[in-house]
């Protein structure tokens, strides 16, 4: 089965699967709805048409950078009041978090090659900004790679693909998070879009860690 590569790179980068309220969190590494979404805003579809063709997309993130997680503390006003009228007076404190300076190799794998490259091509000439995760979170490098499209499986091509980073010489241990195909065990993630982006519901899917030794260029 072919797989799509992408490079997620950037000063800032925010995976929320369980944000809620005032608090919005990020994962390790990046999440499926969020990825899906850059990929969303790269084809130029809107939030309210399906996105049943990219949810079946298998998907296994390699971490050639750990990112190091970072908190910001914002202040939002006008927050709604329990009679659903907004404060305009009323100041809380969101605390939000992010990943600085990480590097990761994400892998989509699917059944059609052409709409692997379909989804190649709008990365090369995106109809909406791209971000991270969060609006204020652009990409530091392209996240079209030029060997992108692989014809091989998932496992394969993010176990081939030379390193992100340079800086080291020889191979070196990498965390590796992969979707499993079964999605019946493994660390629960609720970050699988059910629904068109606007109706914000999503579902189980589960994914397994490993630690690969993989090449340096």
């Amino acid at each position: 089965m072919p797989t799509l590569l992408l490079r997620l790179a950037g000063p800032l980068q925010s995976w929320g699967t369980t944000s809620r309220y005032d608090e919005r969190d990020s994962q390790l590494e990046p999440s499926k709805s969020g990825v899906l979404g850059l990929l969303c805003a790269a084809l130029g579809r809107d939030r309210h048409l399906p996105v049943d063709d990219l949810a079946r997309l298998r998907m296994g993130v390699r971490v050639d950078r750990e990112g190091v997680r970072v908190r910001d503390f914002q202040t939002v006003q006008g927050v709604l009041k329990r009679d659903g009228k907004a404060d305009a007076d009323s100041t809380i404190i969101s605390p939000r978090y992010y990943l600085s300076d990480a590097v990761f190799l994400v892998g989509l794998e699917g059944d059609e090659v052409d709409f692997l490259r379909s989804l190649q091509a709008a990365l090369h000439r995106p109809v909406w900004p791209i971000f991270l995760g969060r609006r204020s979170c652009p990409p530091g490098l392209p996240v079209a790679l030029p060997d992108g499209v692989c014809d091989t499986s998932l496992e394969d091509a993010l176990r081939r693909h030379p390193l992100l980073v340079g800086g080291e010489e020889g191979a070196r241990p990498l965390r590796v998070v992969l979707e499993n195909p079964d999605d019946s065990q493994g660390a629960l993630r609720m970050d699988q879009p059910v629904a068109p982006f606007a109706e914000r519901r999503f579902g189980a899917r589960f994914v397994r860690s490993e630690v690969w030794t993989c090449p340096s260029s």
